[in-house]
C-alpha cells in the first residue's frame, strides 16, 4: 500500500522545469534541481555549486519556478529555467559583464547562457560571470 503521505513529485512545466513552490533558502533550490529531469539535473547541480563557490554566503530562492541568487538584499543576479534542450542561465545585468554573456534578452540589461548537453560548460568563464554579477547591483523581485 502506497504512503498517502508521501509528498508527490513535482510536476513538470514546459521544457522540463519543475515547478516548485515558491520559497527561500536553500532547501527550495534544492527541491527545484532535484526535480530537474535527465541530464539537465548533473548541470543544475553542477551550477549550483559553482555559484556558491563562487560567492561566500549567496542567498538563494525560488520564484516563478526558478531558482535565484543573491548576494546581498539589495536584489538578484542570477537565475536559472530548463528548457527543452537548454538550461537558461540568466544574468540580470549581463550586458555590464566582461566578456558580456552570449545570448541577447528583450530585458535591456539581462544577457543569457544557455547550457547544453552536448557543449563543455566553461567553467572557468562562468565563474568570472558569477563574480562579477554579485558585485553588481541585483533586481528586486
Amino acid at each position: 500500500m502506497a504512503n498517502s503521505n508521501a509528498p508527490a513529485s513535482p510536476r513538470l512545466l514546459a521544457g522540463g522545469n519543475p515547478q516548485i513552490p515558491k520559497g527561500e533558502g536553500d532547501a527550495p533550490v534544492q527541491a527545484w534541481i532535484a526535480a530537474v529531469p535527465g541530464w539537465k539535473h548533473a548541470v543544475a547541480r553542477q551550477l549550483d555549486a559553482l555559484v556558491v563557490a563562487s560567492v561566500p554566503g549567496v542567498r538563494k530562492a525560488v520564484k516563478w519556478n526558478s531558482p535565484l541568487y543573491a548576494a546581498r538584499d539589495d536584489g538578484w543576479f542570477l537565475s536559472m529555467h530548463c528548457h527543452a534542450r537548454y538550461i537558461k542561465v540568466a544574468f540580470f545585468q549581463g550586458r555590464s559583464l566582461t566578456p558580456v554573456p552570449p545570448e541577447p534578452s528583450k530585458s535591456q540589461g539581462t544577457r543569457y547562457l544557455h547550457v547544453f548537453e552536448d557543449v563543455p560548460l566553461d567553467t572557468a568563464q562562468f565563474m568570472r560571470w558569477v563574480e562579477q554579477a554579485s558585485r553588481l547591483p541585483g533586481e528586486r523581485m
